[in-house]
């Protein structure tokens, strides 16, 4: 007996905490006009812009070099990105890139909140984008939730437009995926093979991926990725500070709330009333379907949309707008107290996340202009380290790796310096002039040569001397140098 109620009064405290999981309910935003949204519309004819038509821009790199503007050409490791090449030795280059993107939407969560999820985010951009076909075929906010409430789902035009919907969403989609795959290899040359279908099947292998998961994404899960997938939020919440700018609901003069027939009929009786009118605008346009006025909320991606509606109520009212603002609540502390507003957008914060982004696209901006075109790398055999010849002199063998990065052959000449009196030669290579050997390395190539160095013992009676590699361009006077070490049995 005591067992089962026990196990009742569980029951009832565990109901207390309300499901572990909430089922989605279809949210269903209004359109709406103002400046946020024009903002958002600019971004993102933008940012799709630059992702769809960025495969087809041409960059001349002369005869027999990729011509794409932008190409990760994995077959021969090289990412190119207009005048820039990079090489797999070079992958510093991403991790300073990295750096700098993770810094800077730190510094953009320190002046304005999530401005990244509510503008340039591709699940909002996307989601967007599907949102607008959705209005465009099944109406706005209240004819397509009269429409999914109809009695009668299966009418003919009804059925009409979700499968033209869905066939958009999913043109959209498939040209997602295909845009991605072009970065990859020759655009023109891979969408005439896609059409013919003599593309390689890894491409519609990831276009098929890519297209799956933007349809689902953007079409069905919208706010659930922002809000359970997405890291950010729960990540840019222990970021911020008080001096951030959110989207906010000025509280000081919304409340308190009632309509506009009702506030007249108060303000004539002397009573206190805010500026909301309770219209519930702010919350029909939300794209995740929150109220703003309920304060900060995990769901909110500030995208402003919010604002732009309640800005439209208050003008046709006659009231100021930025009802809803982006604020702190600071700010609105100062109003109360009948202090004006302050923003502080340079403060210790900002100032060490712009210097970490200055330090280091500096950095990669000297690194990148001053790097050189010719590279070698030097690596001493180890068994055996050192050969004692019938003369008496010592050898010892290395394997060298020359990189030419630039477009076109190079003649090259190597040069040892450190030990007394050492010649080099290279093993399979007969040159013209033995005591400097000259060969010639292939435009965008690495060459692999093996390298004997010898010196008399008697001149070099150390256990281990530096030795330096020198390779010259003989053409362009372009040095590359390194160091290894010259050992006696």
């Amino acid at each position: 007996m005591n067992n089962a109620v026990n196990a009742n009064e569980l029951t009832s405290d565990d109901d207390d905490y309300g499901p572990l999981y909430a089922s989605r309910k279809k949210v269903y935003p209004q359109s709406v006009s103002g400046t946020f949204r024009r903002i958002k519309w600019g971004l993102m004819a933008f940012c799709l812009g630059i992702y769809y038509l960025l495969p087809f821009v041409r960059w001349n790199r002369g005869l027999g070099a990729p011509s794409q503007a932008v190409l990760i050409d994995l077959p021969n490791s090289r990412f190119y990105f207009f005048f820039i090449e990079l090489w797999p030795q070079e992958v510093y280059y991403f991790t300073g890139l990295l750096i700098v993107a993770a810094v800077a939407l730190f510094l953009m969560n320190s002046i304005g909140g999530r401005l990244w999820c509510g503008y340039l985010c591709p699940q909002t951009v996307w989601t967007d984008l599907f949102y607008a076909v959705e209005r465009l075929i099944e109406g706005d906010r209240r004819e397509r939730m009269k429409k999914d409430k109809s009695s009668d789902p299966m009418k003919l035009e009804r059925i009409s437009e979700i499968v033209l919907k869905h066939s958009i969403w999913l043109l959209i989609a498939w040209w997602t995926g295909g845009a991605w795959v072009l970065y990859f290899n020759d655009a023109p040359t891979l969408v005439k093979q896609l059409v013919t279908f003599q593309a390689p099947m890894i491409a519609y292998i990831w276009i098929c991926i890519l297209t799956a998961t933007t349809y689902v994404l953007a079409g069905f899960m919208r706010e659930q990725v922002c809000t359970y997938m997405c890291p950010w939020p729960r990540i840019q919440a222990a970021l911020t500070d008080e001096w951030a700018l959110n989207v906010t609901y000025r509280y000081d003069r919304g409340e308190k709330r009632t309509s506009v027939k009702k506030a007249a009929e108060l303000r004539a009786l002397g009573e206190q009333v805010g500026d909301c009118v309770d219209c519930y605008q702010c919350v029909a346009v939300c794209p995740t379907g929150i109220d703003i006025r309920n304060g900060p909320q995990l769901e909110c991606i500030q995208c402003g949309l919010c604002i732009d509606a309640c800005d439209n109520v208050m003008k046709k009212i006659g009231r100021p707008t930025r009802l809803i603002a982006y604020d702190n609540d600071i700010n609105i502390q100062r109003r109360q107290e009948g202090k004006s507003p302050i923003y502080r957008f340079v403060r210790p914060r900002t100032i060490i996340y712009s210097a970490i982004i200055a330090a280091v696209g500096g950095i990669m901006l000297y690194a990148l202009l001053t790097r050189s075109l010719l590279d070698v790398n030097v690596l001493h055999d180890r068994n055996p380290v050192a050969v004692r010849l019938s003369d008496g002199s010592i050898r010892n063998a290395y394997t060298v790796r020359l990189l030419n990065k630039r477009g076109f052959d190079r003649v090259v000449a190597i040069d040892v310096d450190g030990p007394v009196d050492a010649t080099v030669h290279v093993v399979g290579v007969d040159s013209a002039t033995p005591d400097r050997p000259t060969i010639v390395i292939g435009r965008d190539q690495t060459a692999e040569l093996r390298l004997l160095v010898t010196a008399p013992a008697e001149k070099n009676p150390e256990k281990s001397i530096p030795v330096h590699f020198h390779v010259t361009d003989i053409g362009l006077g372009e040095v590359a140098s390194a160091t290894d070490n010259f050992v006696a049995p």
